[in-house]
């Protein structure tokens, strides 16, 4: 049982006036603001100035939780590691948008629910098709989410449960076609339609992949392997796809555009592009005997090494192991991947060696992933996609928490202006 607020106090002693003020400690946290009881004759309340938000928690949260040092991760109290081994896909999004696991009877009803809105309106198409031949799927993938806000106008009326849960249920159900659309479009090849028959991850491989057969039959350990891809990266906790799709959100904003938000914080290459910075890193190796001269470049500053060390993560990305894993199932389907071996060495090195040890640079979810999308035949520009169509549950999971969230206002952050004040405006004539 989770112990309830914990209150303890802070005493900040303010150095330019003598003054001292007790601020509340809840939950080992301070509220910013408590903080503007500090202040100076004259002067503005006292603020955090925390770029990144390298130190600040905007918001309470139940859905994950991290232990960096620790290398833990869980959804809802649950180790990512048993729900990888032992759950589906679409089990682990009950769990994060509902906050317990599904009985058998919840299970079949809410796989129910998402198989009866796989289909897109046929208007989509007509949007899909107006995309440039070699636009970016994902720059797809955020523009068809986007515009089902317009498909389904009464989702601002989210506040209402039922409405609520019918977009969630829509956009995780709809997301998968909308991306493997995006895929075929880029490829030229006619979109498949969602085959109700099949499981998640099955449907979305037959979307991606069926060509004249009547049948698309994947193989099992490769839905296993992309079913594990997709609980690996439903949610994780408050990173900058989660803060957009809050922070948008928090404007009282339709469902559909608060995740097209998220979509475009993750089709940055600072965070859903690592993948392809690791498959470029390796081809750029080339073979395993260039390792070592490699290291020396990283640690002489004139290479990176990709796939290594995490904002949060002090100790081995638990997400890595788990990949790394599925790509040994993987590769009996596909065939190895020659990388393999370079990324395998390259870990083995820097695992052991004092310089990467020292900086806790352990592989990150980043490291394996990108060779089980090559794998299985993704171009790189489609990893991203991959990476959004099952966090899209987390983000829902963030949403709706935070709608139910009394404490939650709109975002607006202070800024530390620096500029310049009080100039009188000169004439043309006179410039």
């Amino acid at each position: 049982m989770t112990e309830g607020p914990t209150t303890d106090t802070l005493t900040v002693r303010d150095n330019r006036t003598g003054t001292e003020y007790e601020i509340a400690i809840t939950d080992g946290h301070i509220r910013a603001a408590d903080l503007k009881q500090i202040s100076i004759e004259g002067g503005d309340p006292l603020a955090t100035y925390d770029p990144g938000f390298v130190n600040t928690a905007a918001c309470r949260s139940a859905v994950t939780y991290i232990d960096g040092d620790a290398g833990v991760l869980e959804y809802r109290g649950y180790p990512i590691e048993q729900l990888a081994e032992n759950s589906t896909y679409l089990e682990v999004a009950y769990l994060l948008l509902n906050g317990e696991l599904p009985n058998s009877a919840q299970l079949d009803t809410w796989v129910h629910e998402v198989t009866n809105h796989t289909f897109v309106h046929e208007n989509m198409k007509n949007l899909m098709h107006a995309f440039r031949y070699n636009a970016h799927p994902m720059g797809m993938l955020q523009s068809s989410v986007s515009a089902m806000s317009t498909f389904y106008p009464e989702a601002i009326n989210f506040t209402d449960p039922e409405v609520r849960q019918l977009q969630i249920t829509r956009m995780i159900a709809k997301v998968p076609t909308l991306g493997a659309w995006a895929f075929r479009h880029s490829q030229g090849k006619p979109y498949v339609y969602p085959d109700n028959d099949l499981s998640y991850a099955e449907n979305f491989l037959a979307m991606l992949f069926k060509m004249s057969e009547p049948k698309y039959e994947a193989d099992p350990r490769l839905v296993k392997a992309l079913e594990v891809l997709f609980i690996l990266h439903a949610d994780h906790e408050q990173n900058c796809s989660a803060n957009a799709v809050r922070s948008v959100g928090s404007s009282g904003v339709d469902p559909y555009s608060a995740v097209a938000a998220g979509i475009g914080a993750l089709y940055g290459p600072l965070h859903g592009g690592a993948n392809e910075a690791v498959l470029r890193m390796l081809r750029r190796i080339k073979t395993t005997d260039n390792i070592g001269d490699f290291i020396e470049g990283v640690k002489a500053g004139k290479e990176k090494l990709m796939g290594f060390g995490h904002r949060v993560y002090k100790n081995y990305d638990p997400r890595a192991k788990i990949i790394k894993k599925a790509t040994d199932e993987v590769f009996e389907v596909t065939g190895k991947n020659p990388l393999l071996d370079i990324a395998t060495e390259l870990e083995k090195i820097a695992l052991e060696d004092e310089y990467f040890v020292k900086r806790k640079l352990y592989p990150n979810v980043d490291f394996y992933s990108g060779l089980i999308y090559e794998a299985l035949q993704f171009p790189p520009e489609m990893f991203t996609v991959l990476f959004a169509i099952p966090r899209t549950s987390g983000w829902l999971a963030q949403w709706q928490e935070m709608v139910g969230d009394s404490d939650q206002k709109i975002a607006r952050p202070k800024q530390v202006y620096i500029g310049e004040r009080t100039r009188d405006y000169v004439p043309m004539n006179q410039r």
